[in-house]
């Protein structure tokens, strides 16, 4: 899919990974579980990453946003050095340059879908926090719940909320974690449905982390990883 944003015409990648490790544990307790990951990722591209539990889907996009440090290698994320960052300082990369949808939701039970969705926008110093998540949530279709909270809210507007989070602050990557992963097939397809509409609106660039081919095949290009390499890497369409 086309994306009309302006970064979508940049030549550079959003993310680019070289022989990117991750080691658990140490001694003889250490585990590999990425054993040298080599791709990128270019602007306004739609991104699957394909694979069985264990495959180190999940391990790797962790270090791609930053809440893992790999243990050695080279990752570019959105202009930033992941690799030479501390823990503090990828925190402060990860804020308007990564938002992050999860399987979980992980809502605040005592804010209303418009108090979750300006939180973060407010933290960063957004003046017009409160206008622009209700925008948001109007944009994926919940406008008559702002005021609800989570427990008043169905899985699948939880998950949409979550979505609305994300989207936001305008970041130029949206991660999604297994996204549909507690909601039943219909509902899962109407999220399905609403995120790749907004990333398209917004230009973003989505990488979506499931073992779902069907929600695989959505993507522009689909990364199959087994046994913590990457075992294809398909361009589709």
């Amino acid at each position: 899919m086309t994306s009309t944003s302006d970064q979508s015409a940049s030549t550079h990648p959003v993310i680019s990974a070289r022989d990117l490790r991750l080691t658990l544990g140490e001694g003889d307790a250490a585990v590999e579980i990425l054993r040298g990951i080599d791709f990128d990722v270019m602007p306004g591209e739609t991104l699957a990453l394909l694979g069985p539990s264990g495959s180190g889907k999940s391990s790797l996009m962790a270090v791609l946003t930053g809440l893992e440090r790999a243990t050695s290698g080279k990752l570019t994320v959105a202009g930033e050095d992941f690799t030479a960052l501390d823990e503090d300082a990828l925190a402060f990369a990860r804020r308007g340059r990564i938002g992050i949808v999860l399987q979980a939701f992980h809502l605040l039970p005592t804010m209303t879908a418009v108090e979750n969705v300006a939180t973060p926008l407010e933290l960063a110093g957004d003046d017009g926090a409160s206008e622009k998540a209700a925008a948001e949530l109007e944009a994926v279709g919940l406008g008559h719940r702002l005021t609800h909270y989570p427990a008043q809210l169905s899985g699948g507007e939880q998950q949409r909320v979550a979505i609305a989070r994300a989207i936001a602050s305008r970041p130029p990557l949206i991660f999604a974690d297994e996204p549909t992963g507690n909601l039943d097939t219909s509902t899962g397809t109407s999220v399905e449905d609403v995120l790749f509409r907004r990333r398209e609106e917004t230009g973003a660039t989505l990488v979506i982390i499931t073992h779902d081919r069907k929600l695989a095949e959505r993507c522009d290009r689909i990364v199959t990883l087994g046994d913590g390499v990457i075992a294809s890497d398909t361009a589709r369409g």
